[in-house]
């Protein structure tokens, strides 16, 4: 198992940096997956009935709680596992993903096959869902450690294949689903395992072909340049993961986080069956499934376009557009997209592209408030807001849709009424936002301060 040592990673003098970025991808494509789960919604409620929903079927209500689970474990893993990966290299890391991740769709399906929720609440949820916190941090430091002198591309780069892993899970998902559907099973046992090999497989290999630079590694066109953002990483001191938290910015931060992601992620949650219900005359399940997938490209793009462009606006002004051009985007769902499908579903892929950018974008918020050193760590204890986001987005839907519709409201109301919830939420995270802007900005004129005297002293 020394295979697996932090040491057995290190990178050989010439390795080309960008080789990197399939290691990456290889981890965090499969367990994008999750994003694609709402494809499995419905037929989850029709293991028994096969064709429609039995009385002895799950409720969508009960299934949700697989979804949110999931996520609750990937932030909670991801809070402690930021700092192991620092300590046992990536490799190690990225191998449990893989077992995790795999183990969870091996044990749900068996959950299907002697219909015991529970099983899938275990599998997917926890087990799955430790499996997405390991396999999401390693890559992420990894790639910002490659290309110090562009995080937000790498940071892009890194979360790119989390966001498009949908891409590849929802038309994979329905075609197997179709090949093993027969008059006794609607094909989700088998889909499960098959998707836990494919996963397994391709997991392995990318950890196996990880590596890390060595300790005193930089690129090659900053190598011997002393530039003044250079001296500014290494002299100023990085904040450890405790001295963060006792930070008012770090919460803010935190807040930031979690009302993006709660915004976006119940949107990801409820994507396939909203939109059939909302327009049932128009979108088949077919449809749906395309809908999830054009999500997933624009989870997948903004991820990488909007962290690029983080590094020449800034990462607070591109937060601020996430939740004013969000926020509108989200109204407007409720009126120009309320009778044209093809508006509803165009607006929900920008919304998502920002939702993506998010994820992508933090890192390097955070690494320009608090040093590159505990990155990791810090990292980490900030995706503890995407857990409390992963129940609060889809039970948000859940709930707010249940209720709504029991009072009497039609479907579309009852969807309405969601929106205007996250437009509220919109609100309170561009505030959260402006506040922890202030700190960078704080730190700007401060490290220009020792630019100005780390010159005079050059000069003498």
């Amino acid at each position: 198992m020394s295979f697996l040592s932090k040491n057995q990673t290190i990178a050989k003098t010439g390795f080309n940096r960008w080789l990197a970025v399939p290691a990456a991808l290889g981890i965090h494509i499969p367990i994008g997956q999750v994003y694609a789960f709402s494809v499995f919604k419905l037929p989850l409620t029709q293991v028994i009935g096969i064709t429609q929903s039995a009385p002895t079927d799950w409720a969508q209500e009960d299934i949700g709680w697989i979804f949110s689970i999931s996520i609750l474990f990937l932030g909670l893993t991801a809070a402690f596992a930021g700092k192991w990966a620092e300590q046992q290299g990536p490799r190690k890391i990225m191998f449990l993903a893989a077992l995790c991740f795999s183990g969870g769709f091996f044990i749900s399906a068996l959950g299907i096959y002697l219909h015991i929720l529970a099983l899938l609440y275990i599998g997917y949820g926890v087990i799955g869902g430790i499996g997405l916190g390991l396999g999401y941090v390693a890559p992420v430091t990894m790639l910002m450690r490659w290309f110090p002198d562009r995080p937000g591309m790498a940071t892009g780069l890194a979360i790119m294949g989390f966001g498009g892993g949908a891409l590849v899970a929802a038309p994979l998902s329905l075609s197997l689903m179709n090949v093993y559907k027969t008059q006794i099973s609607n094909g989700l046992f088998e889909t499960f395992v098959s998707m836990g090999i494919i996963y397994l497989i391709c997991m392995l290999i990318s950890s196996f072909i990880v590596r890390i630079p060595a300790k005193d590694w930089h690129p090659p066109h900053i190598k011997n340049q002393k530039d003044r953002n250079a001296a500014i990483i290494e002299k100023k001191k990085s904040k450890t993961v405790e001295e963060a938290m006792k930070t008012p910015t770090f919460y803010f931060l935190w807040l930031v986080v979690c009302l993006n992601v709660t915004a976006g992620i119940g949107l990801i949650y409820q994507a396939s069956p909203m939109v059939q219900e909302l327009f049932s005359d128009k979108v088949t399940p077919e449809i749906a499934a395309l809908f999830v997938a054009l999500i997933s490209v624009g989870n997948m793009a903004g991820r990488f376009a909007w962290s690029a462009a983080s590094d020449k606006l800034g990462c607070p002004l591109t937060f601020s557009i996430f939740f004013l051009f969000g926020g509108f985007l989200y109204l407007s769902l409720n009126t120009f997209g309320a009778t044209n499908h093809i508006y509803f579903m165009g607006a929900c892929v920008l919304i998502i592209s920002m939702y993506g950018g998010s994820f992508s974008t933090i890192p390097v918020y955070l690494k320009g408030i608090f040093g590159m050193e505990y990155l990791g760590p810090i990292y980490g204890r900030i995706l503890t807001a995407w857990s409390v986001a992963g129940i609060l987005g889809p039970k948000m839907f859940d709930i707010i849709r249940k209720y709504q519709l029991a009072d009497g409201a039609t479907i579309p109301e009852a969807y309405a009424a969601i929106i205007y919830v996250i437009f509220g939420l919109m609100v309170v995270g561009f505030i959260c936002n402006i506040l922890a802007a202030r700190t960078l900005k704080k730190l700007m004129l401060s490290n220009n301060s020792y630019i100005i005297l780390h010159e005079q002293s050059a000069n003498g």
